[in-house]
């Protein structure tokens, strides 16, 4: 397999930076959706295997993760919208 002539070797650092950051974007959801399912896996109240998880910590993780992934997309959304405002410019 052989490069198409004139391609760089390495990308640009800022396009690299980009590129993953918009893997980050769509990787978000899913990462989100994995540690929402942490409870299901939590004791229950007649389980022989341990102490059960109240009821109130398990929402408060639930709304806790829930509320951290809004804010982790929309720091995201906010730095790959200045990244490409900066591509637009230059």
């Amino acid at each position: 397999m052989s490069k198409p002539p004139g391609s760089p070797l390495f990308l640009e650092r800022r396009s690299y930076r980009f590129r993953r950051m918009m893997d980050a974007v769509r990787l978000l959801p899913l990462l989100v959706l994995a540690f929402w399912m942490v409870p299901l896996l939590w004791p229950v109240q007649d389980s022989p295997v341990g102490a059960a998880v109240p009821m109130s910590h398990a929402l408060r993780y639930v709304f806790g993760v829930w509320l951290a992934g809004i804010v982790l997309c929309f720091l995201l959304w906010r730095r790959t919208a200045r990244q490409i405002a900066q591509e637009a410019q230059d």
